[in-house]
């Protein structure tokens, strides 16, 4: 054959482009397994980073396998509420919500149909609720924990996709930003159950916040500051029903038992 024919060029390239597809496609899917394996890990990382059963770091250090072990041990319950703050269904306890399957909960509470949004309980009574939205260069999301029968924040832990390094990224690196949530509240009563704003929470004469429900924006990362705020706002909002129920059931679990003395 003619190697400086069109048709030996059009040949070879097209063995060439074959052979090359197939050996990506024969990695991808012998990676697949080991790729989800590091992805659960990691969520289960943030989630319980967020819970302060230790840090991100922490949990890096000692591997997917411990991570997954301390995930067992620690967990209670899992299952998933609808807006209306009514359980739908249990969940696996080693089930969890890629951000993929976040974002597409973000569209139907978005768009008012009725999602599937996940409730992760602790033995400790600690509860760990996902958010999701959009930063300034990609989606955004994280996780909020909340001390036992309260709206009050316990923790939280944020990621990102592809913000600026320094600046919006500071949501996931700035171990300062995300202590800031710690031991504020959610007012679920609120259209704004939290807010992240340029100089936090207004002040008191005292030096105190005049509410607990505001924290203080990333300087010089607005627009990814912003995204967080609205997914915050988003999921927290359709979290509201869920979080009043479970106050209501506390306050008349403590009525009857002073009743009861």
């Amino acid at each position: 054959m003619n190697t400086n024919s069109n048709t030996y060029t059009i040949i070879y390239t097209t063995i060439i482009v074959t052979l090359v597809a197939a050996i990506l496609a024969f990695v991808s899917q012998s990676l697949k397994s080991k790729q989800e394996a590091n992805e659960k890990a990691d969520t289960i990382s943030q989630m319980m980073t967020a819970a302060q059963f230790g840090t991100k770091a922490d949990f890096q250090k000692i591997g997917n396998s411990a991570v997954l072990a301390k995930y067992a041990e620690e967990i209670g319950q899992a299952f998933t509420v609808g807006t209306d703050g009514k359980k739908i269904a249990d969940l696996d306890l080693d089930k969890v919500y890629s951000p993929k399957e976040l974002k597409n909960q973000n569209y139907k509470i978005k768009d008012g149909n009725q999602p599937e949004i996940p409730v992760f309980v602790f033995k400790n009574g600690v509860t760990v609720v996902p958010v999701y939205g959009a930063g300034l260069w990609g989606p955004v999301w994280g996780y909020i924990a909340f001390e036992p029968s309260s709206n009050s924040i316990k923790g939280a832990y944020f990621d990102h996709e592809s913000e600026t390094a320094g600046l919006g990224a500071k949501i996931k690196d700035d171990p300062e930003f995300q202590a800031e949530f710690i031991g504020e509240q959610a007012d679920f009563a609120s259209a704004n159950v939290f807010d992240i704003v340029k100089g936090g929470a207004p002040k008191n004469q005292d030096g105190t916040s005049v509410t607990d429900n505001k924290i203080d924006a990333i300087t010089g990362a607005t627009m990814t500051s912003n995204g967080l705020d609205a997914a915050i706002d988003t999921w927290l909002g359709a979290y509201s029903a869920y979080f009043k129920m479970t106050a209501t059931s506390k306050s008349c679990c403590e009525e009857t038992k002073t009743e009861e003395e």
